[in-house]
């Protein structure tokens, strides 16, 4: 059985709006999805929640920009890191690399924006 993760898909008129409100910084505009559980196999429940807020962002001036997800009130993760949308990348840098930003930098607040988001599973 093909593993994957679980979390939510950004639906196209959603990133239209918040690309918008926060335009990317870096060439290669990601903006599609907000992982919650990694390496789960295909059958995994789906998260339930069908909305989020945008609640802040980070950008480490090399190349990785993400905004903060909060879901159901909380931006926090079963594994530890942080709900997130990648949303843009220089050439050479990963959706992963988010999860090391936001770590190492944390993240600043931004006025909350509301998000709708489609629960699915990605298969790798």
């Amino acid at each position: 059985m093909a593993t994957g993760y679980t979390g939510w898909e950004l639906p196209d008129d959603e990133r239209t709006r918040l690309l918008a409100l926060f335009p990317q910084r870096y060439e290669r505009l990601v903006a599609d999805h907000v992982t919650l559980e990694f390496g789960v196999r295909a059958g995994h429940p789906l998260p339930v929640a069908t909305a989020g807020e945008v609640v802040g962002s980070v950008d480490d001036e090399a190349g990785v920009q993400a905004l903060i997800v909060a879901i159901d009130g909380s931006s926090d993760r079963p594994d530890g890191s942080t709900l997130h949308l990648t949303w843009s990348l220089a050439p050479g840098r990963k959706p992963a690399d988010s999860n090391t930003v936001i770590a190492e930098f944390g993240w600043r607040p931004v006025e909350p924006v509301a998000v709708r988001l489609v629960p699915r599973f990605f298969g790798r």
